[in-house]
């Protein structure tokens, strides 16, 4: 996919990651809007990529606010236009300390049910018809290895990564038109990460921007990726 002048929408773009992918989607040409909760971090993201000379909007908004989803779609058209790339990047771990699932509350497990699944949901429900009329178009949903192998105290943040897996394929079925790929990014430094691993060697962890820069790369050749698939980022 030729990124240049194409229409990005990256949510959790704050910091990290997402902040890092909607820096690098810039690089390459593309307009891109960032989405997330904390207005003051993602203003300051959007005008890093506008002082490098990039083309940057800050959409403060929630991704597990139902409400919120149509006003994200719209906003990011008219700010970027038609949206091209569409990266699920936004993410909640639950409560931390994490918690064993006997000590899970079922309110903390839809509230991140909420964040990494639902919202996902709705927005692809909102943005995907479109790029199918379009006959071209690409989500990516950011996933973890929770999503495949089980670890104590994990379990809300686990499902939650399982079932976005599992709802990347089953929308990459029934809509031939768009690709589809869920990619693990792998451990990195990360406020996120910090707070579920807060003794982990920082020293040992992948940096958000390394990270961002082979996604990017990802999104520029997906049309050598199945659509559907898992992509795992090994170190």
């Amino acid at each position: 996919m030729e990124l240049r002048g194409r229409g990005a929408l990256i949510t959790g773009a704050s910091k990290g990651l997402g902040a890092a992918l909607a820096g690098e989607l810039a690089r390459a040409g593309a307009r891109v809007a960032l989405v997330a909760r904390g207005g003051t971090e993602l203003e300051r993201a959007a005008a890093r990529i506008r002082a490098s000379g990039g083309d940057a909007h800050a959409l403060p908004a929630d991704m597990a606010d139902k409400r919120a989803i149509y006003a994200i779609a719209g906003a990011a058209a008219a700010v970027v236009g038609p949206i091209d790339v569409l990266i699920h990047n936004a993410s909640t771990l639950g409560p931390t300390p994490l918690r064993l699932l006997l000590d899970t509350e079922c309110e903390d497990l839809a509230a991140v049910l909420e964040t990494n699944l639902i919202g996902p949901f709705r927005l692809t429900r909102v943005i995907a018809g479109a790029m199918a009329l379009r006959g071209s178009g690409l989500v990516v949903h950011v996933s973890s290895d929770a999503a495949v192998a089980a670890y104590p105290r994990w379990g809300a943040y686990g499902v939650s990564k399982a079932a976005l897996d599992h709802l990347n394929r089953s929308w990459a079925v029934e809509l031939p038109e768009v690709r589809f790929f869920s990619v693990d990014p792998g451990e990195m430094d990360t406020e996120m990460h910090a707070a579920a691993v807060p003794d982990a060697d920082r020293t040992a962890l992948a940096r958000p921007q390394d990270v961002a820069r082979r996604i990017a790369r990802m999104i520029a050749d997906s049309e050598r990726i199945e659509s559907g698939s898992r992509v795992v980022l090994t170190p």
